[in-house]
């Protein structure tokens, strides 16, 4: 039997349901159904991935191989006794990325094509924009929590409320933390792609494609995050909208195709 989208994306949503049912019941099986759910869903996941080797490069590609460090970072959470906050975040955006993945599928899909025609170089791009992507996609989680759990604040739904959250100092360290892990790596990335589109393949390249010119306002505005984070005296909640303009850039630049990766690589 072949492992299609709708497996691990029906295990996914079963966890949701599970943690939602964990947030209010957190006395009943709601853990053991999560657990087994995000396995599941992380095994049929992994299948996938290992069968088709999609290329990163291609849209469903770099969706489906963020997902999967996405349920890695769930399944942690899922499995300790107490449920985790962030669940009801990330579970969402782990179901819209596998969906919007299953969309780009039969467009262009190209099978086996990890180490296939690519350089050392191009798999190293790959790999650092990918973990960037991790980065700020985490970055934005916590902005959204951030601002939920000041909504709530302002309500004084904290106490009465049953959904437990970080509180709003926790949520800013990871906030930073991941962005000052994500630049360095977007800033390796973009180099070295700009240095080998402009070796290997500067008299066929097209600089003002979608995808590059995102990448680029992507890496400023998150550069102006860390600047802004560290150096200058913004609100908390500031930052967090523009942690958001730039998860809303990084979206556009993986969901735009590769201008330098020719078909069926």
């Amino acid at each position: 039997m072949e492992v299609t989208h709708l497996c691990f994306g029906a295990s996914y949503f079963l966890a949701l349901l599970g943690e939602l049912g964990r947030q209010f019941r957190p006395e009943k099986g709601f853990r053991y159904l999560v657990i087994f759910s995000g396995c599941a869903g992380l095994l049929a996941h992994t299948i996938f991935l290992g069968v088709h080797q999609p290329s990163p490069a291609k849209p469903y590609g770099s969706l489906l191989l963020l997902t999967w460090v996405l349920a890695v970072f769930y399944l942690y959470g899922a499995v300790q006794k107490q449920p985790r906050p962030w669940a009801l975040f990330i579970l969402p955006l782990i179901l819209i990325f596998v969906a919007i993945s299953f969309a780009f599928f039969g467009e262009g899909a190209s099978f086996g094509s990890w180490f296939s025609g690519e350089s050392f170089w191009g798999q190293l791009h790959g790999i650092l924009l990918e973990l960037a992507a991790v980065g700020i996609t985490l970055a934005f989680l916590a902005s959204v929590m951030y601002l939920f759990q000041v909504q709530r604040l302002k309500k004084k739904k904290i106490l009465s409320g049953r959904l437990k959250l970080l509180s709003l100092e926790r949520l800013e360290i990871i906030q930073r933390r991941c962005l000052d892990i994500s630049f360095p790596l977007l800033t390796a990335g973009v180099l070295i792609g700009g240095i080998r589109g402009v070796v290997e393949i500067f008299p066929k390249a097209n600089w003002a494609t979608p995808k590059i010119v995102g990448t680029v306002l992507l890496w400023i505005i998150v550069g102006l995050l860390v600047y802004l984070r560290h150096a200058a005296n913004v609100s908390p909640k500031r930052l967090a909208f523009t942690t958001i303009i730039a998860f809303v850039l990084l979206f556009f630049a993986m969901v735009t195709a590769h201008p330098f990766v020719l078909e069926g690589k």
